[in-house]
């Protein structure tokens, strides 16, 4: 599959905006609230911009940046399925 390169770069750029934006989330979190805090949108963004540059990776055929981004894709779903249940426990309790 070829995509022109500026799609392929549009997409890239996304991706690295989206992932880039999670600091930021984190750092406005944590300045509100005067300590270190990881917010949800943290992970959310974190998935969103990580499987955006998965995507990337594989349109670039890049199996270093692939593997990178799967296991941090694996990460984080896991930290949301984490943070998910015990909300939904407290949410029972």
């Amino acid at each position: 599959m070829s995509f022109p390169t500026t799609s392929l770069m549009a997409l890239g750029f996304t991706g690295q905006a989206l992932f880039s934006a999670r600091f930021v989330v984190q750092w406005l979190a944590s300045e509100t609230r005067k300590r270190s805090v990881v917010p949800l949108a943290f992970w959310y963004f974190s998935l969103a911009g990580g499987a955006t540059l998965f995507a990337y990776a594989i349109l670039r055929s890049d199996p270093v940046f692939i593997v990178g981004q799967g296991a941090g894709l694996a990460i984080y779903l896991r930290n949301l399925v984490l943070i998910h249940r015990e909300r939904q426990a407290a949410v029972d309790h």
